[in-house]
């Protein structure tokens, strides 16, 4: 009997901005006790790095220089929520050298879980496909465009953000085209992946959908 360790137990999710992936994500780290990574934030950190030196995100070798200056304790910033960033996020996340140069962070992360996790929940655009395409269980999280829309008009006005929903609908399908059609890990579910149209579903009923798959994937593995 081998006495190696156990490769850790990975749940990739993926999706688009505004899908409910994030929460969820969060949320079954938690039930399952597995460390987590918003690895959009790192993309999100990269543009902060960006804008505060007052570069212009579409601009490579500025952004590949901030990707490597991103310090996983900045993640925690609350102004990576901001709307400014989050829209330059999707500019950097474009750029081949950027995601170059997190993709060491990312599978780090998953090949050693912190904390002493036996296993770890990333969400993003790529994990499932490009990231951790080997993950025990790959989740593709998506809804409409309008119900995103909607979802994250309210998330904005939550924070007393004047936002109008008609703006917030022509920002959500103009990162939808650039995540999608980029070049490197555009956004897509892996053939593997287990898609939830959150669309007509609230917070708990998708979560406990997820739960069922991550229990019987648990159960196949011997856990």
């Amino acid at each position: 009997m081998s006495d190696r360790p156990a490769r850790p137990f990975v749940v990739a999710i993926d999706g688009p901005a505004a899908s409910g992936k994030g929460t969820l994500a969060r949320r079954l780290a938690e039930r399952f006790r597995l460390a987590h990574l918003d690895s959009g934030k790192l993309y999100r950190a990269t543009a902060l790095v960006v804008l505060d030196g007052g570069g212009n995100p579409a601009d490579q070798a500025t952004a590949e220089r901030a990707a490597r200056r991103v310090d996983p304790a900045a993640l925690a910033d609350p102004r990576l929520l901001g709307e400014a960033v989050a829209n330059a996020s999707s500019i950097v996340a474009a750029i081949p050298a950027v995601r170059a140069a997190l993709l060491a962070m990312q599978r780090d992360f998953a090949a050693h879980p912190p904390g002493g996790a036996q296993g770890v929940v990333l969400d993003g655009r790529d994990i499932g496909t490009a990231v951790c395409p080997d993950a025990a269980v790959k989740l593709f999280i998506t809804a409409s465009t309008r119900a995103r829309a909607g979802r994250r008009l309210r998330e904005l006005r939550q924070r007393g953000a004047a936002a109008i929903y008609r703006d917030v609908l022509q920002d959500m399908k103009e990162r939808d085209a650039r995540d999608s059609g980029r070049r490197v890990a555009p956004l897509m579910a892996a053939p593997d992946a287990v898609t939830i149209d959150t669309t007509g579903l609230d917070a708990n009923e998708v979560f406990e959908q997820a739960c069922d798959i991550i229990a019987r994937a648990l159960a196949a593995r011997g856990r």
